[in-house]
């Protein structure tokens, strides 16, 4: 399952550009990965880690901001289509699960 987070942070003022490098840092250390500009994404292995994840992102918004999550599972997030230019690539590969045995 895949936690998609997008914001838009106002960054006119340098207190703000300051509140927006801190939010994205959290996102950085919390483990999710820049798709897109304010386009952020984490793998988690469960609805219950997702719902984690999402309190954590919904405490850490900065107050002037806007931020939309979106939870897709693998299969809705394996049939994303990215284009570059004019040119189709396949999107990056799904990271392994852990299993135990």
């Amino acid at each position: 399952m895949w936690v998609l987070v997008m914001f838009d942070l106002p960054v006119d003022t340098k207190a703000a550009r300051r509140a927006y490098a801190i939010f994205r840092k959290f996102l950085l250390k919390d483990g999710f990965t820049m798709v897109q500009f304010s386009v952020y994404a984490r793998h988690c292995a469960s609805r219950e880690n997702a719902a984690v994840h999402i309190a954590r992102v919904g405490k850490s918004v900065p107050d002037d901001g806007e931020v939309r999550i979106v939870v897709l599972t693998d299969k809705q997030f394996e049939r994303m289509s990215i284009f570059w230019g004019k040119r189709r690539r396949p999107p990056e590969p799904t990271p392994a699960q852990l299993e135990f045995f």
